[in-house]
C-alpha cells in the first residue's frame, strides 16, 4: 500500500515544527520537515509573539513538505500552546501583534475580576483554573488599557485558528484551545457570553466553534502556489491545543485510571473524563476542565513544568556556561538529594529576570540551604517538579473516587529519565515514558481518522502505541520520598502562608 502523507504545524514556546506523518494503514511513521524557533520577542516593555515571522517559518515547510511528498499528502492541520490569540479587522488583517501570556500586562487582571463577577461564577461558568495567564485577563487587561481595540476587533482566533485561517481563509474556533480561555462553558459548549457581558467585554467577535476532526476547507490559492501544495490537500483541525492533541496520543488514558503527564515547557498532569468536574474540591484544588477529543474533558493542573531548567540554562549562559540540557541533568544526577525544595508553582517562577535568582530566594525566605551550582539548582527543580506531580496525583485520587495506578509522560519531557525516575519515586506509581512525540501524533491521527482511515479514539490510542516507543520505570525501593514529601508540604504552606503560591 502507498503511504498517505498528512503534515503536522506543531508550534510551543520554544521552537515550531512542520511535521510529516506517513500512514501505511498500521502504524504512522513521523520525520521532521522543517523546525524553527518560536520564542517571545520584545517590543518596548512588551513580550509578543512575531506571528507574521512564524507564518514564513510554517510556510517555509509546507514547501519543503511539498517537493517531498507531492501528491501523496492529504492534509494539514495546526495545533500551539493555549490561551494566546489574534484580533482582526473586517480585512482579516492584524489589529496588534499577538501578546505573549507571560506579559506582565495581566499583573492583578485576576483579582480585578474577582471583584466584579465571583470565582465560584467563573468556575461554574469556565471550568478553568485561576492562572493570571489565561485569555480572560489578558481581554480584560486590553479592556482596561485601550477599550477601543476590543471595539474595533471583528473576529477574535486563537494562535492556531488564526493558523489555519491563514492556510484556507476559516474564521472559526476549535473546541479544545476554546477551553483555555476562562469563557466557555463547559456544559453548554458554547462562549460564556454571560461572563464577558459582565466585566463590559465585547462579545460579537467570537468565532463559531467547531470539533477536532472538522474540515475547515481547501488551501488558499496563494499558499498553494507559494507552497507547491497541490489545490486536494485538506484543512482538518485537530485537537488545535497542543495538550489536546498529546493526549490523543496518550496509549493509556482511560477513564480516570491512568493519568498523563504532558511534559515540556509546562507540565499538564491529569486525567481524562467523560464529563467536566466542576465540583468544589476542583474548585479548592484550582484544578480545570479542558476540551478532548470526541467531547472528552481533561481533568488537569498546570504545573511550571520544565520551564525552571530551561530559564536556568539560560541565566547560566548568560553567564559563560556552555553545559547543554543532557549535561545539566548529569549534574543534577551527581547532586545531593533533597537539600533544597521549591514550589514550582509559586508566582515568582511565572517570568522571573533570572531564575537561579528566583530560586535562591525562594529557599532564603523558606530557611533552606541555596543551591551552590548548576548541579544542585537544576536538582532542586527536578526534584521539586517530581513532588508536585505527586501531590497533584493524591488530589486527583480524590476527586475522581479510584486508583490511579499509572503515569504517563509524554512529549518532550519523556527523555528526561532523571525526572521519570524522580517521578515515578515520589508518586509511587509506574510511569510510563513516551511517546516523545504524542502531540504531533495525536494531530496527524485526528486527521487521519477525518479522513476516513481510522474509527474510534480508542483506535487513534492503538496505532499512536504501535508506532512509538514506551519505556516503563518503577519506583525504587525504599521511602526515603517520605520525609522529602512532608518537607514539601511544609515548604508550600509556609509559603501559601505569606501569600505568594498560586
Amino acid at each position: 500500500m502507498n503511504e498517505k502523507c498528512h503534515l503536522a504545524v506543531d508550534c510551543g514556546a520554544e521552537s515550531g515544527r512542520v511535521m510529516a506523518g506517513l500512514w501505511d494503514g498500521e502504524k504512522m511513521r513521523v520525520e521532521e520537515i522543517h523546525r524553527f524557533p518560536t520564542g517571545v520577542t520584545r517590543v518596548g516593555d512588551t513580550m509578543r509573539w512575531d506571528i507574521t515571522r512564524i507564518w514564513g517559518e510554517i510556510e517555509r515547510g509546507l514547501g519543503l513538505a511539498a517537493r517531498r511528498f507531492g501528491d501523496s499528502i492529504v492534509s494539514v492541520g495546526a495545533d500551539t500552546w493555549g490561551v494566546d490569540y489574534v484580533l482582526l479587522d473586517k480585512a482579516g488583517e492584524l489589529i496588534e501583534q499577538p501578546w505573549n501570556y507571560r506579559d506582565a500586562r495581566t499583573r492583578g487582571m485576576l483579582g480585578k475580576v474577582k471583584q466584579r463577577v465571583s470565582p465560584e461564577e467563573i468556575f461554574a461558568a469556565s471550568g478553568v483554573q485561576f492562572m493570571e495567564i489565561n485569555t480572560l485577563y489578558q481581554l480584560f487587561a486590553t479592556h482596561e488599557h485601550d477599550p477601543g481595540l476590543l471595539a474595533s476587533a471583528d473576529k477574535f482566533l486563537m494562535i492556531p485558528d488564526w493558523l489555519h485561517f491563514k492556510m484556507c481563509g476559516a474564521r472559526t474556533g476549535e473546541f479544545t484551545n476554546a477551553t483555555t480561555t476562562q469563557f466557555f462553558h463547559p456544559t453548554r459548549k458554547q462562549w460564556s457570553v454571560e461572563l464577558l457581558q459582565k466585566l463590559g467585554l465585547p462579545t460579537a467577535m467570537l468565532p463559531e466553534v467547531v470539533q477536532p476532526g472538522t474540515e475547515l476547507g481547501a488551501l488558499l490559492p496563494g499558499l498553494r502556489e507559494r507552497t507547491g501544495l497541490h489545490a486536494g490537500v485538506k484543512v482538518i483541525a485537530p485537537a488545535t491545543h497542543d495538550t489536546g492533541s498529546a493526549v490523543a496520543g496518550v496509549p493509556g488514558a482511560n477513564e480516570g485510571r491512568s493519568a498523563y503527564i504532558s511534559s515540556g515547557t509546562w507540565s499538564l498532569l491529569g486525567v481524562e473524563l467523560h464529563e467536566p468536574d466542576l465540583s468544589q474540591r476542583a474548585f479548592e484544588h484550582n484544578f480545570t476542565n479542558e476540551g478532548g477529543v470526541d467531547g472528552t474533558y481533561r481533568l488537569l493542573k498546570n504545573i511550571m513544568g520544565l520551564w525552571l531548567v530551561q530559564e536556568c540554562r539560560r541565566s547560566f549562559a548568560k553567564g559563560g556556561s556552555a553545559a547543554d540540557y543532557a549535561a545539566l541533568v548529569r549534574a543534577a544526577e551527581a547532586a545531593p538529594a533533597f537539600r533544597s525544595l521549591v514550589n514550582p508553582d509559586d508566582i515568582t517562577f511565572l517570568n522571573p529576570p533570572d531564575m537561579p535568582a528566583a530560586i535562591a530566594q525562594f529557599c532564603g525566605e523558606t530557611d533552606q540551604p541555596v543551591p551552590r551550582d548548576e548541579g544542585e539548582f537544576i536538582r532542586c527543580a527536578l526534584e521539586s517538579l517530581a513532588l508536585r506531580y505527586a501531590s497533584v496525583l493524591d488530589w486527583l485520587e480524590e476527586m475522581t473516587g479510584g486508583a490511579i495506578g499509572s503515569v504517563n509522560v509524554v512529549g518532550g519531557g519523556s527523555r528526561n529519565q532523571l525526572l521519570n525516575q524522580l517521578t515515578a519515586n515520589a508518586s509511587r506509581r509506574p510511569v510510563l515514558a513516551g511517546p516523545v512525540e504524542a502531540t504531533v501524533l495525536g494531530n496527524l491521527l485526528v486527521q487521519a481518522r477525518a479522513c476516513g482511515e481510522l474509527g474510534s479514539l480508542a483506535d487513534i490510542r492503538r496505532v499512536a502505541c504501535a508506532s512509538s516507543e514506551v519505556e516503563e520505570i518503577q519506583p525504587e525501593p525504599g521511602d526515603t520520598w517520605s520525609e522529602a514529601r512532608q518537607r514539601y508540604a511544609s515548604v508550600n504552606a509556609k509559603r501559601c502562608a505569606s501569600g505568594t503560591e498560586r
